[in-house]
């Protein structure tokens, strides 16, 4: 594994918490858990980076020699002195899975372990930002404000530099002419770090348009065992 990325295990816990009744999507999805466990598709591999501001923050914050227009990161009170950035990856195993199931017309199937893609994503994605805060916390500062490319607040062009800033490239990360992440099954996040900062009153997901017909959200509200 390359020097500064984290192999972290994700599909049990997906596996954990999802009902695996009688019905017709809960055989799908017990299939897709079992095919995703025999390929080797329970890992996440993780990246991030705590970089400085090279200026006083500002509408737009310069950090690692990036220029970012994010002004909803800046606080109410408290100082903002750096930007955390972090990228997860399920790698390309599953997405290429998924994309052969559909050419081999096994549909339910197919979108049984997309789904359970978008969940081991949202698991690796909590455990990078629990990762960010441990070393946040280390260096003895606070962390305020989540935003990701492409959402209100920060532009989709910022994904190259967002990807470079935390260290995509130890988690073979890369963008597309798009400005897609590669492999799909990939995220990245930029946090506001500094001293003092305060508890943030919105979400990155608020003004998102997506948010009503959005997979990860849906996927995120399967329901799981009493």
């Amino acid at each position: 594994m390359a020097r500064g990325a984290t192999r972290i295990e994700v599909l049990e816990r997906v596996a954990a918490a999802l009902v695996l009744d009688g019905t017709v999507a809960a055989r799908f999805r017990a299939r897709a858990l079992d095919l995703a466990r025999a390929e080797g598709f329970g890992h996440a591999v993780i990246t991030h980076r705590l970089v400085p501001l090279d200026g006083p923050a500002g509408a737009v914050l310069v950090a690692g020699g990036e220029a970012f227009h994010a002004p909803r990161l800046l606080p109410e009170s408290g100082d903002l002195t750096g930007l955390a950035f972090g990228a997860a990856t399920l790698g390309p195993g599953l997405p290429e899975r998924v994309s052969a199931l559909f050419a081999e017309r096994q549909m339910s199937l197919a979108l049984a372990l997309d789904a359970i893609g978008n969940l081991m994503l949202l698991e690796a994605s909590r455990r990078l930002q629990d990762a960010v805060i441990a070393g946040v916390r280390r260096a003895g500062l606070t962390m305020a404000g989540e935003l990701r490319p492409g959402d209100p607040g920060l532009a989709l062009e910022a994904q190259p530099a967002v990807v470079r800033l935390a260290g995509g490239e130890a988690i073979r990360l890369t963008v597309t002419r798009s400005l897609a992440l590669n492999p799909p099954k990939s995220a990245t996040v930029v946090y506001g770090v500094g001293r003092d900062l305060p508890a943030v009153s919105w979400s990155r997901c608020d003004d998102c348009r997506s948010r009503p017909t959005c997979r990860v959200v849906r996927d995120a509200a399967l329901p799981v065992p009493a």
